[in-house]
């Protein structure tokens, strides 16, 4: 397929990539990306920085590549579907799917069950992307949004980034939190003891999770908490946990060595997602139902009158709303 070239003329005086970011209606990282990759000239010879500074009557072109659409590797497996629009795919991730790719990863993942679903997005450079707007760590389970449209993905992403999306995630740890609310606000970056460890560290990127305690186990040694991130970061809820001497069970990378109980997976789980729907403005809410696990975990090692109380989406997030980490 034969590329689409773009020829604007520049009223003189304005930055590269704000003139095209206004005329083309795009966000200005996704001009960079599209000069980074020599797709767009200033009369005829590739721009070689976003911040050039234009004069009047300067011709510009911009080279969109067509998408390539790469193969998708043969799944036998299924997620789960909480909610689908024209816009926007809410899924219920299991434990041990991988979301991305990569050259380490062998089997299929999340990305390729959204290509067998026809979900392909493309950036204005032709680079094939599948709407993902955060990502979930292998091991954990839960709620995902994914963006079915590029308007969508964008729209969804500032909101992740301004923090009106927000997630709440469960977990049980040992020992159990002493306060009722923890705020860990400690910067978190790459172990430099073990590479597969991510470490409270001195020049990490700054990072924010609040804790709440919410059922104590029988014999008081484990709790279920719920937890609250502000900031993305790898790992973060389990750095974080460890930063204080607590650990999720069924973690083998941060968890306890000894596991009598042999938990074959971490009993973390993304339980619920708020968001503002990016075409209609709707506030949305979505819980994941509580993996076997998880669910079994609770069953066997706490009193269970309450949990349906104790798990009310809606009293969750009110409790949280009482935090004050911004």
């Amino acid at each position: 397929m034969q590329p689409t070239v773009l020829t604007f003329e520049a009223a003189g005086g304005e930055r590269l990539d704000t003139f095209l970011g206004q005329a083309m209606n795009e966000p200005r990282n996704q001009i960079a990306h599209l000069i980074k990759n020599g797709l767009v000239a200033v009369e005829a010879k590739a721009a070689a920085k976003p911040g050039v500074k234009l004069k009047p009557g300067e011709k510009v072109t911009v080279t969109l590549p067509q998408m390539e659409p790469e193969a998708a590797q043969p799944i036998d497996f299924d997620v789960p579907i909480l909610y689908e629009d024209d816009d926007l795919l809410i899924i219920d991730k299991p434990s041990g799917l991988t979301v991305h790719p990569a050259p380490s990863v062998k089997e299929p993942t999340l990305v390729d069950w959204l290509k067998h679903h026809d979900i392909r997005l493309s950036t204005l450079s032709g680079e094939e992307r599948h709407g993902i707007v955060h990502r979930l760590d292998k091991g954990t389970s839960g709620v995902m949004i994914v963006a079915k449209t590029n308007e969508a993905h964008d729209a969804l992403s500032k909101q992740l980034q301004d923090k009106s999306m927000g997630r709440y995630y469960l977990a049980v740890v040992t020992p159990p939190l002493k306060e009722d609310l923890t705020l860990v606000d400690k910067p978190v970056g790459r172990s430099p003891h073990n590479r597969l460890k991510m470490a409270v560290v001195p020049h990490g990127k700054s990072a924010q999770t609040l804790f709440m305690k919410l059922l104590l186990s029988r014999d008081e040694k484990e709790e279920l908490i719920a937890c609250k991130l502000f900031t993305g970061r790898t790992h973060q809820i389990r750095v974080h946990l460890e930063s204080f001497s607590r650990h999720i069970l069924g973690d083998h990378l941060y968890g306890i060595k000894s596991n009598p109980d042999k938990i074959q997976r971490i009993l973390l789980h993304a339980y619920t997602l708020y968001f503002t729907h990016p075409r209609t403005g709707e506030a949305m809410r979505f819980t994941a139902p509580l993996p076997a696990a998880l669910e079994e975990r609770l069953q066997s090692h706490f009193a269970t009158e309450t949990l349906d109380e104790t798990l009310a989406p809606d009293r969750i997030g009110t409790l949280f709303d009482t935090d004050t980490a911004d």
